[in-house]
C-alpha cells in the first residue's frame, strides 16, 4: 500500500509540473488573490457532490481544515506573486526547498529526527533542483525571497495533512481546506484588486485547468496518499514537480534541456529511489 501511495503523489507531482507553466502566465494579469480564489473555489464545488458530509465534520477534525486552508491561502499566495516577479527557473529550484524545512519543522515542533539515508536524499534532491531550474546560476529577485516565504507554508501543508490523518476522510478534508482557501483568497481580492475585464478572460484558462487538475485531482490525491506516506517522504516525491514541469515545457513548448539541467533530473530522481528504500530493500506494494 505504501508503494501505491508513493505513485499517487508521483501522480500528483505530474498534474503540478503540468500546471507551473500556466501558473506563470497568469501571474502578470494582477488577480493574484482572484486567480487562487476562483481555482479552489472551483475545486472545492467539483468535490461536493462526491463527499458525504453528514457526520463528517467537529471540532476535532475542523481545527486540522482550518490550519490546512490557511497554509494553502498563504503557499499560494506568496507563491502566485512571486512568480510575477521572478524567473520560472528560481521559482521551481526555490519552491522545492519544502523538502527541507519538512524534516527541520518535524524536529522543531515533534523532536522526529531523519534519517541519514533521508538526509541524502534531501541533499541530492536540493541540488538537483538548483542544477534542473537554474543551470548553476542564481540571482536573488524580490519574488525569490516571496516564493521562499511560500516554500515554508508548503511544508507547513504538508505536515498538516500528514497530522490530520485519521481525524477526517480524504474527500471532506479536501474539500473544506479548498472552500476555506479559496473563500478567503476571494475576499482578499474583491478587497485589494481591480481587474479588467480583459484580464480576467485572459485567466479564465488557467484558473479551469489548475482548478480542475492541480486542486479538485492533485491535492485530493496529495491527501490520500499522505495517509501511508510520511511527510518527510512525501515532500521529497513532491519535488519531483520540477522535473515534470521541466519535461512538460520540452514537450509542449519545444523548450531545451541543458545537460545540467538532465543532471538535476537525475539527481532527483535518485532522491526519490532513495526514499523508497527501508533496511536496504525496496519496498513492495
Amino acid at each position: 500500500m505504501r508503494l501505491k501511495a508513493d505513485l499517487l503523489l508521483m501522480l500528483v507531482a505530474i498534474l503540478w509540473g503540468s500546471a507551473f507553466a500556466v501558473m506563470r502566465l497568469a501571474a502578470g494579469h494582477g488577480v493574484i488573490f482572484l486567480f487562487n480564489g476562483s481555482r479552489f473555489l472551483i475545486g472545492g464545488l467539483l468535490l461536493l457532490p462526491l463527499t458525504k458530509l453528514k457526520g463528517a465534520f467537529n471540532r476535532s477534525n475542523i481545527v486540522y481544515i482550518g490550519l490546512a486552508g490557511f497554509a494553502l491561502y498563504f503557499a499560494v499566495a506568496f507563491q502566485q506573486t512571486g512568480l510575477g516577479t521572478t524567473t520560472a527557473g528560481n521559482a521551481g529550484f526555490i519552491t522545492s526547498m519544502y523538502v527541507v524545512f519538512v524534516p527541520i519543522l518535524m524536529w522543531i515542533l515533534w523532536r522526529k529526527h531523519p534519517s541519514l539515508l533521508a538526509g541524502l536524499a534531501v541533499l541530492l534532491a536540493i541540488t538537483g533542483g538548483f542544477l534542473l531550474s537554474t543551470m548553476g546560476s542564481f540571482q536573488v529577485r524580490l519574488g525569490d525571497v516571496l516564493i521562499f516565504v511560500s516554500a515554508f507554508f508548503w511544508a507547513l501543508h504538508v505536515i498538516i495533512v500528514s497530522r490530520g490523518q485519521g481525524k477526517i476522510e480524504p474527500l471532506p478534508f479536501a474539500m473544506g481546506q479548498f472552500l476555506l482557501c479559496g473563500v478567503a483568497s476571494l475576499i482578499t481580492g474583491a478587497l485589494v484588486e481591480h481587474p479588467t475585464r480583459v484580464d480576467m478572460l485572459f485567466v479564465l484558462p488557467a484558473i479551469l485547468y489548475t482548478g480542475v487538475f492541480s486542486v479538485a485531482i492533485g491535492f485530493t490525491f496529495q491527501i490520500i496518499a499522505q495517509k501511508y506516506t510520511p511527510p518527510n517522504d512525501a515532500a521529497l516525491i513532491l519535488c519531483l514537480e520540477s522535473v515534470f514541469a521541466a519535461f512538460f515545457g520540452w514537450l509542449i513548448l519545444r523548450e531545451f534541456l541543458h545537460p545540467i539541467q538532465l543532471a538535476g533530473c537525475a539527481l532527483i530522481l535518485i532522491a526519490v529511489v532513495l526514499v523508497q528504500i527501508k533496511n536496504g530493500k525496496v519496498r513492495k506494494l
